[in-house]
């Protein structure tokens, strides 16, 4: 660790750094933390570095969330912030050059704090680890671009025609070659913050891309990437005069923001378990997909956590609204890709791009791993569309999804006390206060009519 803290140290005296954002990750996906004098890069990387526990428990507007656990039984106390060991990541697109130093949160006994929602993912690993098996993850985000100036989203205007976009290009050559600017910035980005950046593609929506992040075998670290991805994309957008967006379904009427998650299994080695030869996959492979449908009811709120969340999970919008699989079927919650036997995976296909990712991957791979071990059955798979068929649904609201993750068995299984109890806590506050809020549709509606 010696040795890493000086090379890190001396890597920000080589690029004239001369200040740092020493942050970590909260229940929503979003980065709290500090600037701090280079000088100070020391104290970070040793953990010496103090922070509320309640950082990471603040409702989406940064708001105090009443009845927090993680501020009521402990006086909003201090916690210690521990380096997670991730190589610097440079941040050029600010006023002036910075970089960010990822952290989670330790009592003052060094012990993990149960609340971050790193460490839920991070025990999930440990789960794994000593039944010798380590997860192989890549996921995949959306986002769309949109015009800063606009309160509402529009259409990006492309850099190369000076028109709006106004129209869905999936696969468009063409419109990944007018932003080619925009994409090389986020590509070189990634590649300096050591985020295995693969495919980009135009998406079915205006403005909307997809770029897939490669499969690695550290899911920490893939959580942390995908991260690290959303808050990149954001930065280099607005250097090129946009905003990027990641909520699910900025626009009602046209293609939500997916995060797509696929997995495999090693053994000691090396040898994928859901890998027996046949196109079908292992038996492993379907206990798997069983447990991640067991718990995909009251997993929900995880993978949908936001109000506007729902708005994707539509009949007949390639977003998933039953619980259900199948073999290379994008209709269905889990998918199972074609290809090579030895390439055998499981793709997730439930969260938006709004979800933690931390949360999202402790989620699948915690319900995967109770359904190996219980060897629960995903029952027959579905080959053509299923929102006509007679299968169980996902909660079809916010409401639902807080009660069903609330109620269910599974979840404590995954998820520690204290961060359940900080989630529900969060989630409710936000609903609570979407709750009283009157949108210009229904005064436009009722304010004379009824």
């Amino acid at each position: 660790m010696a040795d890493d803290v000086a090379n890190v140290l001396d890597w920000l005296s080589r690029h004239d750094i001369q200040s740092v954002r020493a942050a970590v990750c909260d229940l929503n996906g979003v980065m709290r933390g500090k600037r701090i004098p280079v000088e100070q890069a020391r104290k970070a990387l040793e953990g010496k570095l103090r922070m509320p526990y309640s950082a990471i428990g603040l409702d989406i507007w940064g708001e105090d969330i009443q009845n927090n656990p993680q501020v009521f039984s402990t006086g909003d106390a201090d916690g210690l912030c521990h380096w997670t060991g991730r190589d610097i990541l440079p941040v050029e697109w600010t006023a002036h050059p910075t970089a960010l130093l990822p952290l989670w949160l330790a009592d003052d006994a060094g012990e993990p704090y149960l609340g971050d929602p790193r460490r839920a993912l991070a025990r999930i690993l440990e789960r794994y680890a000593e039944l010798g098996l380590t997860p192989v993850t890549a996921t995949e985000l959306e986002f769309y671009l949109v015009d800063p100036q606009s309160h509402r989203p529009l259409g990006p205007v492309s850099p190369v025609t000076g028109r709006r976009l106004d129209s869905d290009a999936a696969l468009s050559i063409d419109e990944i070659d007018d932003f080619e600017a925009f994409i090389h910035d986020v590509y070189e980005a990634c590649r300096a913050q050591g985020i295995p950046v693969d495919t980009a593609i135009a998406e079915n929506g205006v403005g909307q891309f997809e770029i897939n992040l490669n499969h690695v075998a550290d899911a920490l670290r893939a959580a942390d990437d995908a991260v690290f991805f959303k808050r990149t994309v954001k930065g280099i957008a607005r250097k090129h005069g946009f905003v990027a967006c990641f909520m699910a379904k900025p626009y009602g009427e046209r293609a939500g923001n997916g995060f797509h998650v696929h997995f495999s299994l090693l053994d000691r080695e090396g040898h994928n378990v859901f890998d027996d030869g046949s196109d079908q996959g292992s038996d492993i492979m379907r206990h798997a997909v069983g447990g991640l449908l067991a718990a995909m009811s009251e997993s929900t709120l995880v993978f949908a956590p936001h109000f506007n969340s729902y708005r994707r999970l539509r009949p007949k919008s390639h977003a998933p609204t039953a619980v259900g699989w199948g073999y290379e079927n994008r209709m269905v919650a889990i998918r199972i890709p074609g290809g090579p036997p030895a390439a055998r995976r499981i793709e997730h296909r439930v969260s938006g791009a709004d979800a933690n990712p931390y949360l999202v991957l402790a989620a699948i791979l915690g319900a995967a791993l109770i359904g190996m071990e219980r060897h629960l059955s995903p029952g027959e798979p579905s080959a053509t569309d299923v929102y006509d068929r007679p299968l169980p649904k996902l909660p079809p609201d916010w409401a639902s999804a807080l009660h069903a993750f609330e109620a269910g068995d599974m979840v404590t299984e995954i998820f520690p006390s204290l961060l359940r109890q900080s989630f529900v806590a969060c989630k409710r506050q936000e609903l609570e206060t979407f709750a009283v809020q009157v949108s210009d549709f229904e005064l436009e509606t009722y304010l004379e009519g009824v």
